[in-house]
């Protein structure tokens, strides 16, 4: 997934994932998409201060559907 599909999954109610269901991809109060480690709250951001490159391989991103 690139960054544009990325917000718009979460826009659209979707869990986003990173490698694992362990890193999630959140959106603060202002606006601001992290990845969260869910096991420590740890965070880094989606991409890098270009607001274009990913802070990991768009393969690695994933929607996690719970059915």
């Amino acid at each position: 997934m690139n960054v544009e599909e990325i917000k718009k999954a979460m826009e659209e109610g979707e869990e986003v994932c990173w490698v694992n269901k362990g890193y999630k991809v959140i959106k603060d109060e202002i606006g601001q998409y992290f990845i969260m480690c869910m096991h420590n709250e740890y965070c880094i951001g989606l991409t890098w201060r270009d607001g274009k490159t990913l802070n990991g391989r768009e393969e690695q991103f994933f929607i996690n559907r719970i059915f």
